[in-house]
């Protein structure tokens, strides 16, 4: 059928003009886009690392320190387990990577070991015959032994590499307006891709990502020396981060009053009395809570703000601080004071990341890849042009307005959608070209066939355009499972091809069909009226 209801006419036109009007920014630069109007779309498609020039960053999580925290978190949580469960322990040590613990009664033993199996956590990916996280096995008559089993140690991996990810994304693009990729690569690698940075921004991203950045406030022991060699029980000896104050040591209890990850927020800011650089924070709820019992009870003693096993301050607390805003004084300037606070408000990481591989793109690179893949693409774009119109003649010359929306259509919707442009996108586009003109081919192939056939122009056009269509469904569906499971598998390139490829699927099955469909109905139309005798020129 080559008829077109009203409806359907002013739908097809009215969604390439708008594919039009999105599309049209990205042939003007930036500053040209910022005298247009406001109510006119001004955003462009955003180019890769290859295109663009950037940053390329491989970081590796530090595993042994992942367990090793796994392990003092466990021993933790064995402690104030037992204690919630008022049963006596006589010792709690570090046992062949696991917690061993001694229970004071052997009475309590059985009690014991109920309450211990609630640490335990089932496996959402069973290894082997193991589906518990925990390992809890009974070692004589008073002793109990908590490991940490293989799958729970893949899974706490896994979700630190997850929580990881997004802690880096807001670290590296604090503001959310850079277009940048964070994918996971193997079990324990992070990939980072940076486009558009210069090499001072790159210093102080990677500052910020290497930073660990677990901010905890401790009691500090009001009696003890610091520069004693006797560590009182349940109390470490921490360092000043403190440039002026190096060498000194503090000691501060192990288990924190609160942990950074109670805060709010935490932003750069400077002392309204002295105008240095300083950390103001603010803590939710349950950490303004806890802040302001300490603080009532602690009033004149000294409690430390610690970053990262280091004490930034130890400042003594002169009232009660119940509002649960606070600042963090130090050696800071506006810059690292700035990059803390993003640091802060971003989390810390699960464990420290290590930079595994470094490589930057230049600006000239990248704009000689653009060069090189919009040569190609033209010199693609104009054979295709000036073969399919020597073969087919005026429907060849539909077959190009087809073509030409078709690019319209697939830039407008990556612009739309934000899909990163990168140097094997430029090949997936090349390829939806040439795609879209064997979608052209097939119908007017089948339209030729007809004519042959003996049937008048007009049903042949029409029975070549309705035929063919199984066979370009056929065609495209195949591709677009062929491009599913390349974005499923693949990273970085392979993806970049992938999605390119699968948004011209749908934008070739439009143009191809519907919108030639749509002009060789209007030229049918302006053709019948003038001459009932069509010849049609294929």
């Amino acid at each position: 059928m080559l008829h077109f209801p009203r409806w359907k006419l002013i739908a097809v036109v009215g969604a390439c003009l708008l594919a039009t009007l999105f599309a049209l920014p990205n042939a003007f630069t930036k500053e040209q886009l910022a005298s247009w109007p406001s109510w006119m779309p001004a955003r462009q498609v955003p180019l890769g690392l290859d295109l663009r020039g950037g940053a390329h960053l491989l970081l590796s999580m530090d595993i042994d320190e992942l367990k090793k925290d796994m392990v003092d978190t466990l021993r933790g949580d064995v402690r104030q387990k037992l204690r919630d469960a008022k049963i006596g322990v006589v010792g709690t040590g570090l046992s062949g990577g696991g917690v061993q613990v001694r229970v004071a009664k052997s009475a309590d033993m059985d009690k014991a070991l109920t309450e211990l199996r609630t640490l335990s956590q089932p496996l959402s990916i069973v290894v082997g015959s193991e589906s518990q996280s925990l390992k809890i096995e009974k070692v004589g008559e008073e002793s109990i032994r908590l490991s940490v089993t293989e799958g729970g140690v893949r899974q706490r991996i896994t979700d630190a590499i997850g929580a990881a990810i997004e802690t880096v994304r807001r670290r590296v693009d604090p503001a959310g307006n850079r277009e940048t990729t964070i994918t996971r690569q193997g079990a324990e690698r992070i990939l980072v891709q940076v486009p558009g940075v210069s090499d001072v921004e790159l210093a102080e991203i990677k500052e910020r990502v290497k930073q660990a950045a677990r901010l905890t406030f401790h009691e500090v022991h009001p009696d003890v020396a610091a520069n004693s060699n006797r560590a009182p029980a349940g109390y470490l000896a921490l360092e000043s981060s403190d440039a002026t104050d190096s060498g000194r040591f503090y000691w501060v209890k192990s288990e924190p009053v609160v942990v950074g990850d109670e805060l709010a927020d935490a932003q750069g800011t400077f002392d309204s009395r002295t105008n240095e650089p300083i950390i103001s924070f603010r803590f939710n709820q349950s950490g303004a809570r806890k802040f302001g019992k300490y603080t009532s009870e602690n009033v004149g003693r000294p409690f430390a703000i610690v970053l990262d096993k280091k004490v930034l301050s130890a400042p003594v607390i002169r009232e009660p601080i119940l509002g649960g805003n606070g600042q963090i004084s130090g050696s800071f300037t506006a810059q690292s004071a700035n990059n803390l606070a993003i640091n802060l408000r971003s989390g810390a990481l699960p464990a420290s990341l290590k930079f595994e591989e470094e490589r930057t793109v230049g600006p000239s690179l990248g704009a000689d890849s653009i060069k090189s893949g919009m040569t190609a693409f033209l010199i693609g774009a104009i054979a295709t042009i000036v073969i399919t119109v020597l073969m087919y003649g005026t429907f060849g010359i539909f077959a190009v307005v087809g073509l030409l929306l078709n690019g319209i259509f697939l830039l407008a919707i990556m612009t739309v959608f934000g899909s990163t442009l990168t140097l094997p996108g430029i090949a997936g586009l090349i390829l939806t070209i040439g795609m879209a003109v064997d979608a052209n081919v097939l119908i007017y192939e089948r339209i030729r066939e007809e004519l042959r056939n003996g049937r008048p122009a007009v049903t042949a056009i029409g029975a070549g355009f309705d035929r063919a269509m199984v066979t370009i469904m056929d065609s495209q569906l195949t591709t677009l499972a062929a491009a599913i499971i390349m974005f499923w598998l693949g990273s970085g390139p392979i993806r970049g091809f992938a999605v390119t490829l699968s948004i011209g699927i749908f934008t070739t099955v439009f143009a191809a069909v519907t919108v030639v469909r749509l002009v060789v109905s209007l030229w049918l139309k302006s053709a019948h009226a003038k001459n009932r005798n069509i010849d049609v020129p294929i």
